[in-house]
């Protein structure tokens, strides 16, 4: 989640990644997708395999404008990400926000998408420093505790690198938009339903042998909300 000190530019949309519909929520701020990607656990990658449209959720890691992504080697939907252009989606929920009228509903959100072409790291050292970054993402403290890949698994896993120069970044927050005669009727509620995603506590492998305490970085994360703003 390092970004370079260099002063880096707004978002830029392109024809695919410019808003059409609520364009007012739309943000510019390259500040608010790497707040997305940092706080998200899961993204959606959508590959075209086999002539259809394919949509896989996987885990991710990002190091300023690059996001990496990995897999088995065997994987078709990671060997059809190679053969052009991907998309990926990462959303965090912040609440249900309840109208007065069914077709007001809505949800409040924080929502990035990314247009982008993959590129196959093969520099074994790259690989590993993508996949250190990809564990530390969603498991901080963890890689520096655990024994590292092995030539074995190295070979049977491919990872991916994305640059996050295509990407747009939407936000809704706030109450319900009712119109006005249906605030005026009154005698319905309306609000916002906050969400918000806890680590429960841990459990240990059934496995475990004794005299094996939870690791401070896995505490360390008990402590967080994993979608706070």
């Amino acid at each position: 989640m390092t970004d370079s000190s260099v002063e880096r530019t707004p978002l830029s949309p392109t024809s695919r990644s410019a808003l059409t519909r609520a364009k007012e929520r739309g943000a510019t701020d390259r500040a608010e997708l790497d707040a997305i990607l940092d706080t998200g656990m899961l993204c959606h990658l959508g590959v075209v395999l086999h002539g259809s449209p394919v949509v896989i959720p996987t885990i991710y890691g990002r190091d300023g404008d690059t996001l990496y992504l990995h897999g088995s080697t065997g994987a078709g939907n990671l060997r059809a990400a190679m053969t052009g252009e991907v998309s990926i989606a990462v959303t965090q929920v912040d609440g249900l926000v309840y109208a007065r009228a069914a077709m007001h509903f809505s949800m409040n959100y924080r929502s990035a998408v990314i247009h982008a072409r993959p590129v196959e790291l093969t520099d074994e050292a790259e690989r590993v420093r993508a996949l250190r970054i990809i564990v530390e993402h969603s498991a901080p403290g963890a890689w520096d505790a655990v024994r590292s890949p092995n030539k074995k698994e190295m070979a049977a896993t491919m990872v991916l690198a994305l640059d996050l120069t295509e990407a747009s970044v939407k936000i809704r927050t706030g109450d319900p938009r009712d119109d006005a005669a249906d605030i005026d009727a009154g005698g319905v509620w309306a609000g916002v339903l906050p969400l918000r995603q806890v680590w429960d506590a841990p459990i240990s492998s059934a496995d475990l042998e004794a005299g094996i305490e939870v690791p401070e970085h896995v505490l360390a994360r008990c402590t967080e909300t994993a979608t706070a703003r």
